[in-house]
């Protein structure tokens, strides 16, 4: 088990909305869904982009590089790319499918802490 680091105000995140937040030196996308909130590592496995430039539909993310999409509540993939064929099963074989390393979050007086 690690530490719970503060890492904002929770008024300070919408909701439907993320964002990156830097916690003892790791990219972190903290997002909130139905006051709910949910925290990631914040780079896309399959080709590293920066998964807080992407978009948030409910509790799925998709990567603003290849829309390799990820599902925020267990980091489980949704989607690998939006690729097709012999380019998805290259990619596939290349780079196998892995979904993103998840945090526990809670909140305590107004504020989100993250366990890293």
């Amino acid at each position: 088990m690690g530490d719970y680091v503060d890492v904002m105000e929770a008024d300070d995140l919408r909701n439907g909305s993320m964002r990156a937040v830097s916690v003892q030196g790791k990219s972190i996308l903290l997002a909130r869904v139905d006051d709910a909130f949910y925290a990631t590592d914040n780079v896309c496995p399959h080709m590293k982009g920066e998964l807080a430039k992407g978009t948030l539909n409910g509790t799925v993310v998709t990567c603003p590089r290849h829309a390799s999409q990820f599902d925020l509540r267990d980091g489980h993939v949704v989607r690998w790319t939006d690729w097709s064929g012999a380019k998805l099963a290259l990619s596939k074989l290349f780079r196998p499918p892995s979904g993103l390393k998840t945090y526990p979050v809670k909140t305590e007086e107004d504020r989100v802490l993250v366990e890293i």
